[in-house]
């Protein structure tokens, strides 16, 4: 079984930060006009990293941080796309073989990224995907193999990006994450609430499965029913439970968004601001929009802008792509 993580101490998150810097530089924080009168829209553009996604912070972090002994018969992730692709970067940093253990349905471009970089991918069902996260079983292989939500050192590494949100806005009242496995939004949310004057932070989900809205209505995990959504990177029939213990200490709710609101921001994004968000990359700007009464300094982290040119041609186009 997986084991159960802690809290980042800002301690860990400085060294993170400090181990990735070389290679990452610091993502802008930028304001998106829109004409509120009550609060002020910010966005941290994690699409400007080198893979397009937050996912280089903690690959790196979790590759840079272990004896180089563990190394060498190379790294292994499970993931949907972005954490593969930050993967293969690090492993090509090092120069270590790498591979991604993804499903069939995974955004072309993500796979393809992974393969530019050296890396190899193999397809495995969406169960057994879901039991490499969980319970890290696998068949023998040599590579070592990195859990993408429960890695201590992917949380740190996802801490740096809530570190720099303090810095750059002490006064934020509101940051809002996309919620997949958890990880960033545990790791950002450990920073944030470090502050003198610590934010609410909120898990931002995909409503075709929402499992964060459901584990909080019902108190306590629960398995959800799913529909088809080409949102890839957020949702689960269930929650990771060796971190929603610490997710849950962390967070201030939760908000589920349709496709329909997600698509409608990713268009404002490109209308106003010129910026390519994958769907769960504009989930926490759809959620700041559907949300009214949240008031203030509000920070949507864009997470990444890794989607396949036709779907993104469809949402340019006003419509929603297929699942």
């Amino acid at each position: 079984m997986t084991a159960a993580p802690h809290r980042p101490t800002l301690d860990e998150i400085a060294e993170a930060r400090g181990r990735i810097a070389p290679h990452v530089a610091r993502t802008p924080l930028v304001r998106l006009d829109l004409g509120l009168s009550d609060r002020q829209i910010f966005l941290k553009l994690e699409t400007l990293s080198p893979i397009g996604a937050f996912k280089l912070r903690p690959a790196l972090n979790a590759v840079l941080s272990r004896d180089p002994a563990a190394l060498r018969g190379g790294v292994a992730v499970t993931s949907s796309g972005n954490m593969a692709y930050g993967m293969a970067w690090a492993a090509r940093l090092i120069g270590v073989p790498m591979v991604a253990y993804m499903y069939r349905g995974a955004p072309q471009t993500k796979i393809e990224g992974v393969r530019d970089l050296g890396g190899e991918v193999r397809f495995v069902s969406a169960e057994t995907w879901w039991d490499y996260i969980v319970c890290a079983d696998r068949p023998d292989a040599p590579e070592l193999l990195i859990n993408p939500v429960t890695d201590q050192a992917v949380l740190s590494g996802n801490g740096s990006i809530g570190m720099e949100i303090v810095e750059d806005l002490p006064d934020v009242d509101v940051v809002l994450t996309p919620y997949g496995g958890g990880s960033m939004t545990t790791g950002v949310a450990s920073a944030i609430k470090t502050g003198s004057r610590p934010a609410r932070v909120f898990a931002v989900e995909d409503d075709s499965a929402a499992p964060v809205c459901a584990a909080l209505e019902a108190g306590r995990i629960v398995m959800i029913e799913t529909r088809p959504s080409f949102i890839k990177s957020i949702g689960a029939p269930s929650l990771v439970p060796q971190l929603w213990p610490v997710a849950r200490e962390l967070i201030d709710g939760a908000i589920a968004v349709s496709p329909a609101e997600v698509t409608d921001a990713m268009r404002l994004l490109f209308r106003k601001a010129k910026i390519v968000a994958e769907g769960a990359g504009a989930a926490s700007l759809a959620a700041a929009i559907a949300r009214p009464d949240l008031k203030g300094n509000i920070v949507c982290v864009i997470s990444g802008g890794n989607i396949d040119a036709v779907a993104y041609s469809v949402v340019l186009g006003g419509g929603i792509p297929a699942a």
